[in-house]
């Protein structure tokens, strides 16, 4: 009963703060990368998306929930949620339509989750930041 009503309230404050991030998407942005704990946020830019992820341990795996957001040009938010589960060590790669990519990987015992393509994400975004 506990895991269910963090797991309602972890989604709220996530579509919640999905839709602040992309309705400041104008503004600069701080990016969380990880290695993050259950429930703490990764958050990043990608080209004019914005994504926030987070992982909740389930039975030695993460069960990831990642939504990328993007605002449309009348002010809408548009919003794709994905769920996997990963076992450690296994890759979860999400895919943007200009070729980018996040590519996300869980820990021992579920005790974190990270971005393993920091680098490219961080580059990427300081180039979109500079045009």
């Amino acid at each position: 009963m506990l895991k269910n009503i963090l797991s309602i309230a972890a989604v709220a404050a996530f579509s919640m703060f999905a839709a602040t991030q992309v309705a400041s998407a104008g503004e600069a942005s701080e990016m969380s990368l990880g290695p993050v704990g259950p429930y703490e946020p990764i958050l990043a830019s990608v080209g004019k998306s914005r994504l926030l992820a987070y992982y909740e341990p389930d039975h030695g795996k993460c069960a990831v929930n990642a939504v990328m957001s993007e605002a449309s040009q009348d002010g809408a938010v548009e919003a794709t949620r994905v769920r996997v589960a990963l076992h450690p060590g296994e890759l979860f790669h999400f895919d943007g339509v200009r070729n980018e990519r996040i590519v996300f990987t869980c820990a021992p015992g579920a005790k974190a989750m990270t971005v393993l393509n920091r680098g490219e994400i961080l580059t990427k975004s300081a180039s979109t930041a500079l045009y």
